[in-house]
């Protein structure tokens, strides 16, 4: 009933530079699709006519729209049986499974049809032609009940190759849990990998490539999946390849390179760019730092580059400090800019040879350097400078100071070190499939429950972390200036971490300016300037060191503060930030669930189209909900990063505060601003030192994040009557 027509090798060497479109396969046309109306249904042509419908006619029918009631009484006719075929060999269970009837399937099958029944032009089972529209419930329905998996169609393709031609991710993973060997080739030799990498889904790359597929296979003329992906074009596709020990030197029966194969497609500039996101040259190959102790970071690159991106802003914000502070004004703060830049430019080149998941600065510790050199220069110079000469003035705010700012480094180090709360990974194919199969019982195999990355059922308030590649629980965000996820186990440090920086500046800038009373006084500073009063002249040359390092800090009062309203906010709330900005209402869909979203990690998203009907046979909808593949891509200017690596998005949208009263979006998890502080802030988790993982205070008492998969009970009977919040544009970090 259905084709994927192959691109052959030959179509590649005759069409050169010309890309490849669905064409025929051993010169055969290829076969006719089923049509679709405009309800999403396929249509049976020539088969419902103008005149009296003939009983073949019915059945088929009966089965398109699940009127299972009908289908009853014609089987009780003695007329028609399940096991019923036309001239094709397609029975009614093809019909039914194609149009995502869930109920009509349980029905037929129990009434007894062939679930491996071939039949259309393709010569395929009503599994098959399921997978071919995504209807991955009714998929896991008939392989339940005996679908043999490894069947393959007229062309060659079993269930596998055609899930992997619409690239929908929940699908294969239910069918590589079915024991599918991920490399089995079709009639050309092309394996799975290499028909995602030809249509682009880099989501399904990374899943066949984590799931041990054979980077290195090859099918009948030699092409590899580095090759397909070049023909595509499909820059995440290419790279993850590559990624995964590709050969990037593989040649064909025609003698082809993937570099070959890249100018003829056209496909150049995205195979370059791969290349060096991967850490090779244009050559493809690797590039290397030649300068003295080199051979320790061809050893360890990702620590060398780690402690790198960490130290070299000590050294910028010195350097831009001294300047400024050592010149005139209007020389000394071009040339520290210019100073700061060069020294950025030059840990740009460097990062040329970082690791793949290091080639951006937002993925390195950069920003976490910024604020420890911050905090290592400020300290040094209150110890060296301030504390001697305002110890016996203003000894409290000397003490203060001290705290806060011990206080401050303590708990930004152990946000930065200890574990937001990574959910647990399962320890095998068996505990994972059996998480499937449950999910699946409960209609909840989807984006929101499911992680496909990590291969585990999402917790509530629980969210992927893309940067840190595992799911933590109760996420709040990922913070660029502490290189580490915000979550469960380190939500209370994280916003300790923030209070005493918030006091520790106030303070610094009372202690700064009575440190300049008393300098001015006692040196002879000129009072002569080019731009300035005499009197704040004075103050400026009697320390412009010590003037510019406290500038700077109280420079940081404006994001801090920010940041700290937005989590005090927060808490009292029971929110967190990636709630608050998401708008998501805690429930993880329902049993019945009418709509899912599947947003892929790689870009890769489906689209739903759910039908839900009564089927008279319990809670279950008739027709499960549906996912199809398509693409969704974001595009952040620089503007827009910032805003939201210092948070004010997430500032304006809480100070905004609701817009509207949906009812339907209560917060289960709120008890209460009074009851919400004390769940945060009384909780008797150690405060210096690590907690449990994922343990911590909901409603009084203690919870395990990492395995809470529903709303506690007494919490959902306090959230009738809790506060609402309103639904927000999603954003992925903050």
């Amino acid at each position: 009933m259905f084709s994927e027509d192959t691109p052959t090798n030959a179509t590649i060497a005759n069409k050169g530079a010309q890309k490849l479109l669905p064409g025929t396969m051993n010169g055969k046309a290829p076969a006719a699709a089923p049509k679709l109306s405009d309800d999403d249904r396929v249509e049976m042509e020539d088969i419902i006519t103008a005149g009296p419908e003939e009983p073949e006619n019915d059945i088929m029918q009966m089965a398109r729209i699940g009127d299972i009631q009908a289908m009853e009484k014609l089987f009780e006719s003695g007329k028609y049986d399940a096991t019923y075929s036309d001239a094709e060999g397609i029975t009614p269970l093809h019909w039914a499974a194609i149009n995502n009837q869930y109920a009509m399937c349980q029905f037929l099958l129990k009434e007894g049809a062939d679930v491996n029944q071939k039949g259309g032009e393709s010569v395929a089972t009503p599994a098959m032609w399921a997978a071919q529209r995504c209807h991955y419930y009714t998929v896991h329905l008939l392989l339940e009940n005996g679908a043999d998996p490894l069947v393959k169609d007229v062309q060659g393709y079993n269930i596998l190759h055609l899930a992997t031609f619409e690239g929908n991710i929940f699908l294969l993973v239910l069918l590589l849990h079915q024991n599918i060997s991920v490399d089995i080739p079709d009639t050309h030799g092309h394996t799975s990998l290499m028909w995602a990498a030809y249509k682009g889904y880099p989501a399904c790359v990374d899943l066949f490539l984590r799931w041990g597929a054979d980077v290195h296979a090859v099918d009948e003329t030699g092409f590899t999946a580095l090759h397909w992906a070049l023909v595509k074009g499909s820059q995440g596709c290419i790279q993850k390849i590559i990624e995964y020990g590709a050969d990037r030197f593989a040649e064909t029966s025609t003698r082809k390179t993937p570099a070959i194969t890249a100018e003829e497609m056209k496909t150049g500039r995205v195979w370059h760019n791969a290349l060096r996101e991967c850490g090779y040259n244009d050559d493809a190959m690797p590039k290397t730092l030649e300068f003295p102790g080199s051979s320790y970071l061809v050893a360890d690159k990702r620590s060398f580059m780690t402690k790198f991106f960490f130290l070299f802003p000590f050294l910028i914000l010195w350097v831009m400090v001294m300047i400024s502070s050592h010149m005139v004004v209007y020389a000394g703060i071009p040339i520290a800019l210019f100073a700061g830049y060069s020294l950025q430019w030059l840990a740009q080149q460097v990062m040329e040879y970082a690791p793949s998941d290091m080639r951006h600065m937002h993925k390195t510790p950069w920003l976490a350097g910024i604020f420890a050199a911050t905090l290592f220069w400020v300290g040094l110079s209150w110890l060296t400078t301030i504390l001697p000469a305002t110890y016996s003035t203003w000894p409290i705010s000397n003490l203060a100071f001290a705290v806060c700012y011990t206080l401050c480094g303590y708990f930004y180090f152990c946000t930065m070190a200890y574990e937001p709360g990574f959910v647990p990974k399962l320890g095998g194919l068996g505990p994972q499939k059996a998480v499937i199969d449950e999910l699946l019982s409960l209609w909840k195999f989807d984006d929101q429950n499911f992680c496909v990355p990590c291969m585990v059922r999402q917790p509530l308030r629980s969210k992927h972390c893309k940067r840190c590649n595992r799911c933590v629980a109760k996420h709040d965000h990922h913070c660029p200036w502490v290189y580490n996820c915000v979550g469960v186990n380190n939500h209370r440090h994280f916003l300790l971490y923030i209070v005493t920086l918030e006091l520790g500046v106030l303070i610094l800038v009372r202690l700064a300016l009575g440190y300049f009373e008393l300098v001015k006084d006692t040196t002879e500073a000129g009072k002569e300037c080019n731009l300035l009063a005499p009197e704040l002249c004075q103050v400026i040359n009697s320390d412009p060191y010590t003037l510019v390092l406290c500038c700077w800090a109280a420079l940081q009062l404006t994001w801090v503060t920010m940041l700290m309203f937005v989590q005090l906010v927060q808490i009292s709330r029971a929110l967190t930030t990636w709630e608050n900005m998401s708008g998501t209402h805690h429930t993880h869909g329902s049993k019945a669930s009418a709509a899912i979203t599947s947003a892929l990690t790689t870009g890769t998203t489906t689209r739903t189209g759910a039908q839900i009907g009564d089927t008279g046979l319990g809670p279950d909808p008739a027709m499960p909900p549906t996912h199809a593949p398509g693409h969704h891509h974001h595009h952040d200017g620089c503007f827009k990063q910032w805003k939201k690596i210092l948070g004010v998005d997430t500032f304006v949208e809480t100070a905004m505060g609701n817009k509207t009263n949906d009812r339907r979006n209560r917060n289960p998890f709120s008890n209460g601003i009074i009851g919400n502080c004390k769940d945060f802030w009384c909780d008797p988790a150690p405060t210096f030192g690590k907690r449990d993982n994922g343990a911590a205070m909901l409603g009084g008492q203690t919870v395990d994040y990492t395995a809470m998969y529903e709303t506690p009970r007494p919490m959902m009977m306090r959230s009738r009557g809790g506060v609402a919040y309103e639904s927000v544009g999603t954003d992925d970090s903050v």
